[in-house]
């Protein structure tokens, strides 16, 4: 596990850069020689058809964040440090595990096992590769129950949170620096936006015994034009994370009304990028036996994840994998390496049956 992980995360994979490992883990599992694969872009699918009564869908994103001089990997006082270490590399690498487990001719898995490797998930929704497969080849996402090997510290985390981003446009007026009053600072006009935000108080939502914790946040600010010029433009992106007991159109309502002040004032608000979470869905038969052969009670995912893709075609579906979420997306990111073999054999023995 830890050999592959460390391979994995030596490949450079940010988003929309992805073909030289989708290149390697393609080429992995034809060489399997027991599943069938195809390729959609820069995501890769393979599967057993073995008619097994259920099937279950084991699914990893293949990009990170930008490189934050931290790759290639590097091993120090049992942790993996590197770009995607836990975000998610090692869940990958777990799903290779697997696939080398049970796409072998004469495994015999107690379910059918599909794998999806996909593209463009730490950017916006629209260039998602698990999108483009639910377009170009839904069939292949079809299953009793769908796994994400996203960061989780070996816990399963229910259901995911929303997210919406949305641009606030302050107007002014431009005047030179020294002719200051003649102008109006739009910079100076965001301060009540900024102030709107310190004292915003999350709601929690306990949903199915999993707390959501849904948060709003100033994310970027933009204006200026020149170091003499009095700015007749401000611009604040905020991003929304939200529980999933609100729907999209909620989720921008609230928002709205949040900044209900500001817009009155003449700032207005553009919704970028807005995708809806997922309720936790554990009473399902096939999530609820996970859970038991996992033995631990479920949390509640705080981010967004395809979870949410699956469960808008009616499919079961949790977050599992080896990863720290807390260490996505940070310079330092890292996995502890006792981390990664519990994870796998918890799937091994739940894909193979002996868990029940």
């Amino acid at each position: 596990m830890l050999t592959l992980t460390r391979a994995l995360v030596d490949v450079p994979s940010v988003s929309g850069s992805e073909g030289a490992l989708a290149d390697a883990v393609e080429a992995a599992l034809r060489a399997l020689g027991g599943l069938e694969v195809e390729r959609v872009g820069d995501a890769v699918l393979a599967r057993t058809d073995l008619d097994r009564p259920t099937r279950i869908v084991l699914a990893g994103h293949l990009d990170t964040v930008p490189i934050a001089d931290n790759v290639p990997s590097r091993l120090e006082d049992g942790r993996l440090y590197g770009c995607g270490t836990s975000d998610m590399k090692a869940g990958d690498a777990v799903m290779l595990r697997l696939a080398g487990r049970f796409g072998v001719p004469g495994a015999a898995p107690a379910h059918d096992l599909t794998f999806v490797f996909y593209d463009n998930e730490e950017v916006e929704a629209a260039k998602n590769g698990l999108g483009r497969v639910a377009r170009e080849r839904r069939g292949w996402l079809y299953g009793d129950l769908a796994i994400l090997l996203e960061p989780t510290d070996g816990e399963i985390e229910a259901g995911c949170q929303g997210t919406l981003r949305a641009v606030l446009e302050v107007p002014g007026r431009r005047a030179h620096s020294a002719r200051s009053w003649l102008g109006v600072n739009a910079i100076h006009g965001a301060a009540g936006i900024l102030a709107t935000l310190a004292a915003y108080r999350a709601r929690e939502v306990d949903i199915d015994g999993c707390v959501y914790r849904e948060g709003l946040n100033a994310v970027r600010i933009e204006g200026g034009v020149a170091g003499n010029v009095i700015p007749d433009a401000c611009t604040v992106t905020v991003n929304f994370r939200y529980a999933p007991d609100r729907d999209e159109d909620a989720a921008e309502a609230h928002v709205r009304e949040v900044f209900a002040d500001a817009l009155a004032a003449g700032v207005t608000l553009t919704v970028v990028d807005n995708a809806g979470g997922a309720l936790p869905g554990l009473s399902e038969p096939a999530a609820a036996a996970f859970v038991a052969a996992v033995g631990r009670p479920a949390r509640a995912k705080l981010g967004w994840t395809d979870v949410a893709r699956f469960a808008a075609f009616g499919i079961p579906a949790v977050n599992y994998g080896p990863g720290d979420p807390q260490l996505a997306h940070t310079r330092e990111e890292h996995v502890l390496v006792d981390r990664l073999q519990p994870a796998e054999d918890a799937l091994v023995a739940h894909l193979s049956g002996s868990s029940a």
